[in-house]
């Protein structure tokens, strides 16, 4: 069955690459689009891997920008390796690629980074998979050392 799936998914890929503007024009489009279309790319959908990659590695990932506005706030956020893939699995739920990322981390992020200013011992925030699916709490690391 995966074999199967996988030599259509070759043969769909084969047949999209030799896509011309007069297969666009049987297909419905008008002819004054297609005009505006310089260059014909076939485009394939991310998978988990290209996502958490996306998530994670490029200097300016999205993780890297809230644990930089968390430290702000002088707290270090931490994702745990499920949470992380929680993210990735919901957005491949949504079918819109990498832009589901942002939407996701945000949606969790956005009322802790609100409730943060007032929690004065927390020095670490650790997101976990309860959190990105089930709406829980993150793991609040509190320090120690007495506020002033």
């Amino acid at each position: 069955d995966t074999d199967f799936s996988t030599e259509h998914n070759e043969e769909r890929d084969q047949l999209l690459q030799m896509i011309q503007p007069e297969d666009l024009l049987k297909f419905g489009l008008i002819p004054e689009l297609i005009g505006r279309l310089p260059i014909i790319a076939p485009l394939h959908s991310l998978n988990e891997d290209a996502l958490k990659s996306i998530l994670t590695k490029p200097k300016n990932a999205i993780i890297k920008q809230f644990k930089k506005l968390f430290m702000m706030e002088g707290v270090e956020l931490e994702f745990d390796k499920n949470s992380l893939e929680a993210i990735v699995v919901k957005a491949m739920e949504r079918k819109t690629g990498a832009r589901a990322l942002r939407s996701i981390v945000e949606g969790v992020l956005l009322d802790i980074m609100y409730e943060l200013p007032n929690m004065n011992k927390v020095e670490k925030c650790l997101i976990t998979k309860d959190t990105i699916n089930k709406g829980s709490k993150p793991v609040y690391i509190e320090s120690d050392r007495k506020s002033a």
